[in-house]
């Protein structure tokens, strides 16, 4: 184990200690008691800390490790004392005090193998470098002797003179870095003695000894030396390096080391080692590496004889051991911690020192083998450290941590017990106290679920009825009782689903949809919802959706409808003037292109009146507060969408003391805002807490008597245009397809100078098809139309605040449109805001008379508006974009509907309001009691089915249905059955509706993971029942008529 692990061991060891420390301390709080685990309260001192450990224990060592209920009961209850704890706590103690002895002995143990690895390393790394070194001048000395070989001895006259010897071994010193010379002696026989003698005008001299002449003298010169005396041969040098030319005529062989080094070098063709020796003038150790120059080319098997015959000479470099290791650790200054010695140990007994100096060590040494080519010598290298080893305070320190800890450790454990005595009265008061909070939070809940049930049954009911009885002959005061009734019931049921959701909301059950919608659609409902109320005011009430917002999302359309009614309704309620604009853009779209003014002009705004700044309602959002905006929206994100809508109005603005509760449930403005406006002030607080489960952030600007911004984020999955799924969840698209279809290829021309007006104009009209254009004012309007380019105006659409301003310009502008030479005149069309204003204002007579379109422009309106102007589309589709109800006749006329409710008041609304719609209906007051009636073969075209029914809910019965009809489609399929015995149908499915008084609570996996095939609410709408129907039912060709 490396002294890593051991580090590791030990801090994970204290870590342990730690949690448990803190895991002790917060168990002694009162709190932690009453969020604990419920286990059975006893009395006693130490019932409850039983408890502790037996957590204690399972939080350390898991489920896998609990202790049986009886182990437990047993232990806690009979073994359990005083004098037991103070035997645990001194086991304690003992046990943690051995085992930081333990950790201080290994930890201990660790350092010094550390330290011996240290010096390991170093010493090995030092003793390769040296015999790398030494290897690399080994082997360019040996270059030399071929190069002697080849241009001495082969050529004939010599190429090579002491002088040539000199200057070449003096530049090439660099690749012998070891080396402090280099001499070459030539072998001579006695009989070519003189000869020899006289050619080099100098005579072989004998080798001195440092005994006869001591090398500390400097007066050693050559011809102060004897000659050498007769032998059979000899070996002078005739080439030398600059830095040992004293050797020059000396004779090799007449020395006892050298005459024994060069025998053995040219016996065995290898090269050769001497024994450290004092060398001349520097009287500093030394060796002398020898390599023997051959005649010719010898094989790697040739005899010694044969070496000797064919020896020329011999070819000796000088190593200064003591300066070459020297320059050798000056490489390494930065990691001399450590001190180095170099031996001979040819004679083990006697090692002869040949670097370093005997320093007093702490006895941690390394030896590492140095190899110099020549087998017959060995040499070493010794190391160690110059300092004693230092304490291991690491060892010491964590051994001490560990023992601390653990005495502290003890030390609460004792402590522990102590207070529980004092706190265990107090939890099982706290305990009580909790099954008391517990059992009242359950009972909310089921009071709020009976009191919705409850409620909701009746109010379905009266609103059904009240829905039924407008459709009757009643008078003027007879139907606006009705529907002062049907507002107050709704008003109530609103109420109703604000409180449960807010319910909801405080304990966390709120849960959102992840559905395919409509985003468009959605704000068109929305503003039919406002439009009445806005037209009576005569405020302007406009949306505005970005081009690259897409028109398909999936989430929740009902909560998102939910947050845009709660603002727009807020905002309708505090507005007596000017605008409500509602806008919806991408986020990083938001941030690349608009750009907010701190105090916007009131040609910016939509009825140029001025407005909050918008920008302070997003600026603290988190989501532009990230450095770089593209993180967010990375391409591995791309199928999500980040819109950003704003709620803008010019009303009366919120109070700067009152802002910081707006958000806060059952809190308003002021307490007159209840009386005069109404409301319970939970919408913006039901609004935060559904926009963060949506990922978002929600924000407000206001200023009092200017107006309010509502700014909100949220996140929404894109649609594949691929998928199947699309088109079934959108059966009027082909409807809306085809509207748009009849005004493809018009234009429409838009005088309006407000620019922000004028877009949110074009914004509409473009969604029909139709290719727009802007002008400012009526004669730049006539100019455009009698411009005669390429586009041909089927439409003029006027603001009616330009018509308004100057008769006398409109009167001309009409007649300026009547002395036009067009075949097909465009229409005039005036975009109104207010009933009242239209009826009080003078009409332009003649052909010309402009049609008025109420605000708030949206599609269904703007179009159903242009058909009935300009005489284009068939009656059927007309009929279904602006009376979904006589649709709903023609789909509905002659089909056997199957209504499935336990409440009767809730069945005879439903079977009214579908035979109204010429259905054939038939009723059932149960789940149990409908599935033998839809058990094929039956002539049921569609069946409506409660959800919640006693005995057997619409959820079960549905699954029992759908498993009949798998079974007879099954034995069809197999031949089991024929046919015709079930009608002629070879795959049966009935489609079921869910009947629930509210849309948002039953969610559309919830019927799908059933069986149903969809949801309609209670009382029935006649635009969502024809968009539920219209997906099961075909127009049938004589009902197109």
């Amino acid at each position: 184990m490396s002294f890593l692990h051991v580090l590791g061991f030990g801090l994970k060891v204290g870590h342990l200690l730690l949690m448990l420390c803190c895991w002790i301390i917060s168990v002694i709080p009162t709190h932690w008691f009453i969020n604990g685990g419920v286990m059975e309260t006893k009395i006693g001192l130490l019932s409850d800390g039983g408890k502790i450990w037996v957590r204690l224990w399972e939080k350390m060592f898991g489920n896998s490790c609990k202790i049986p209920h009886h182990w437990y009961q047993k232990f806690w209850s009979k073994k359990v004392g005083k004098t037991w704890w103070r035997k645990l706590l001194f086991t304690w103690v003992l046990i943690w005090t051995m085992v930081s002895l333990w950790i201080l002995w290994y930890l201990s143990l660790q350092a010094s193998e550390k330290r011996r690895e240290t010096i390991g390393s170093m010493c090995d790394e030092r003793a390769r470098m040296l015999q790398d070194q030494f290897n690399v001048s080994m082997n360019h000395v040996q270059a030399i002797s071929i190069l002697i070989s080849t241009f001495h001895h082969s050529k004939i006259p010599s190429a090579i003179d002491q002088e040539t010897f000199a200057s070449y071994t003096k530049r090439t010193a660099f690749e012998r870095p070891l080396t402090s010379g280099v001499a070459y002696a030539v072998r001579v026989l006695h009989s070519e003695r003189e000869q020899f003698e006289k050619q080099q005008g100098w005579t072989i001299k004998k080798m001195d000894t440092p005994e006869q002449t001591p090398v500390h003298k400097d007066n050693h010169a050559a011809e102060n030396l004897e000659p050498s005396p007769v032998q059979e041969e000899y070996a002078p040098v005739i080439f030398a390096q600059d830095t040992v030319s004293h050797v020059i005529s000396l004779d090799m062989l007449s020395g006892k080391e050298d005459r024994e080094n060069v025998l053995r070098a040219r016996a065995s063709g290898k090269a050769v080692l001497t024994a450290p020796f004092r060398l001349f003038k520097t009287n500093s150790l030394g060796v002398i590496l020898t390599f023997a120059v051959y005649k010719s080319d010898l094989p790697s098997n040739a005899t010694p004889n044969e070496r000797v015959q064919a020896t020329h000479g011999y070819l000796g470099g000088v190593f200064h051991i003591e300066s070459l290791v020297e320059k050798l650790l000056q490489q390494l200054a930065s990691k001399q911690t450590i001190l180095v010695n170099v031996y001979d140990t040819t004679d083990p007994d006697h090692p002869i020192s040949m670097y370093g100096s005997n320093v007093l060590d702490d006895g941690l040494q390394h030896v590492s083998t140095l190899n110099f080519g020549d087998p017959h010598r060995k040499h070493e290298m010794r190391c160690r450290f110059k300092q004693k080893a230092p304490w291991p305070w690491l060892a010491i320190t964590t051994s001490s941590g560990i023992l601390v800890i653990a005495l502290l450790v003890g030390h609460i454990f004792h402590a522990t017990m102590n207070r529980i005595a004092k706190v265990e009265e107090d939890y099982r008061d706290m305990m009580m106290l909790k099954k008391r909070a517990e059992a009242a939070d359950v009972a909310k809940s089921q009071f709020l679920a009976t009191v919705s049930h409850e409620i909701r049954t009746p109010m379905n009911g009266v609103l059904g009825m009240l829905h039924m009885l407008i459709d009757t002959e009643l008078d003027v005061t007879q139907e606006d009782y009705v529907r002062t009734a049907q507002a107050s019931g709704k008003a109530l049921v609103s109420l109703i689903n604000e409180v449960l959701d807010q319910a909801k909301i405080e304990s966390g059950k709120l849960e959102l949809e992840a559905v395919q919608f409509d985003l468009q659609a959605i704000l068109d409902d929305v503003l039919s919802l406002f439009s009445g109320k806005s037209q009576e005011k005569g405020v302007e009430l406009a949306v505005y959706v970005s081009d690259r917002v897409p028109k398909m999302l999936i989430g929740d359309p009902g909560r998102f409808r939910q947050i845009i009614t709660n603002l727009m309704g807020n905002s309708i309620k505090f507005t007596e003037k000017g605008h409500i604009f509602v806008t919806i853009h991408l986020v990083e779209e938001l941030m690349d292109s608009i750009e907010v003014e701190t105090e916007p002009a009131p040609k910016n705004t939509l009825s140029g009146l001025p407005v909050a700044d918008g920008r302070r309602s997003w600026e603290g959002f988190r989501i532009f507060n990230q450095e770089g905006l593209a993180s967010p929206f990375s391409s591995s994100s791309s199928d999500l969408f980040h819109l950003i809508v704003s709620v803008e109005d010019t009303g009366v603005g919120i109070p700067e003391e009152a802002q910081s509760r707006v958000f806060t449930p059952f809190m308003q403005v002021g307490p007159s805002i209840s009386r005069i406006h109404g409301g319970t002030g939970i919408g913006l607080s039901i609004s935060k807490c559904l926009v963060n489960l949506m990922n978002g952030e929600i924000g407000f600007a206001s200023r009092p008597n200017v107006g309010s911004t509502f700014t909100f984020t949220a996140v929404f999955s894109g649609v594949s245009s691929k998928s199947n799924e699309y088109n079934k969840c959108q059966p009027t698209k082909s409807q809306s397809n085809a509207v748009s279809s009849e005004f493809k290829g018009m234009a429409a021309l838009v005088v309006d100078p407000n620019p922000v007006r004028a877009k949110v104009s074009r914004y509409h009209i473009q969604r029909l098809g139709i290719h727009v254009e802007v002008v400012s004012d009526q004669n730049q309007g006539f100019s455009s139309l009698s411009s005669g380019n390429n586009t041909a105006f089927n439409m003029v659409l006027v603001e009616q605040d330009i018509w308004d301003k100057d008769f006398n310009l409109s009167a001309l502008f009409v007649n300026k449109l009547k002395k036009l030479d067009l075949k097909v005149p465009p229409k005039l069309f005036l975009l109104a805001n207010s009933i009242n204003s239209t009826r009080n204002n003078a009409s332009v007579s003649g052909i010309y008379t402009p049609t008025v379109i109420m605000k708030p422009l949206r599609v269904s309106m703007l179009a159903a508006s242009l058909q009935r102007a300009l005489g284009v589309g068939n009656k059927e589709v007309s009929q279904n974009g602006g009376h979904p109800s006589l649709s709903l006749r023609n789909l509905l006329r002659g089909r056997k509907i199957l209504v499935v409710d336990d409440n009767n008041v809730n069945l005879r609304v439903a079977a009214g309001a579908l035979k109204k719609y010429g259905a054939d209906v038939v009723c059932s007051d149960s789940g149990k009691s409908a599935i033998p009636m839809l058990k094929p073969p039956h002539d049921f075209d569609a069946c409506f089915m409660d959800i919640q029914m006693p005995e057997m809910d619409g959820f079960e019965a549905t699954r029992r249905i759908r498993e009949m009809e798998r079974n007879v489609n099954s034995r069809i399929q197999h031949g089991e059955v024929s046919m015709e015995a079930y009608g002629n149908i070879s795959n049966w499915h009935l489609p079921i509706l869910a009947m629930t008084a509210d849309v948002i609570q039953a969610t559309h996996e919830e019927c799908l993971r059933c069986g149903m095939d969809g949801y309609v609410s209670k009382p029935f709408e006649a635009e969502q029942l024809y968009r539920e129907v219209s997906r099961f039912f075909q127009l049938s060709p004589d009902q197109n008529q």
